[in-house]
């Protein structure tokens, strides 16, 4: 007696689990460098991470970075892709922010942003900064 037939997969199941798969695959995942005060190395710490996924074969860009004019740090953006920030005038003071649609026409795997606690310019599609987040994660 063949039981075979009672062993295999539904293939329905099989097409559904593997399209739900793929959906799972697409949705980002946020990577935060916590630090108890400035100059302890979150943002060299993620620099260094991402030339290691760069080697890996990601396509890494910064969308917003504060050196600090720190010269290590400043070593570390060198042989990466930096989208210039969004100038933003207001009441005739210039605001450098991230640009947000520029990051999302350049699809990225990786996009380094520095200060999520930032306040952004009056006008700016959110108040803060780590709002935008959810807008890259879901570019997965």
């Amino acid at each position: 007696m063949n039981n075979t037939a009672n062993t295999r997969p539904d293939p329905d199941e099989l097409l559904a689990s593997i399209k739900f798969g793929e959906e799972q695959s697409k949705i980002g995942k946020l990577n935060i460098f916590f630090g108890m005060c400035a100059g302890v190395g979150k943002t060299f710490s993620k620099l260094e991470t991402a030339h290691i996924d760069k080697s890996k074969g990601k396509n890494i860009i910064i969308g917003y970075i504060e050196t600090h004019k720190r010269n290590d740090t400043n070593e570390l953006i060198k042989d990466l892709e930096i989208i210039p920030r969004k100038v933003i005038d207001y009441k005739g003071t210039k605001l450098e922010e991230v640009d947000t649609e520029a990051i999302i026409a350049r699809k990225p795997d990786i996009v380094l942003i520095d200060e999520l606690a930032h306040s952004n310019a009056p006008g700016s599609l959110h108040m803060k900064r780590y709002r935008m987040y959810w807008i890259f994660l879901k570019m997965g």
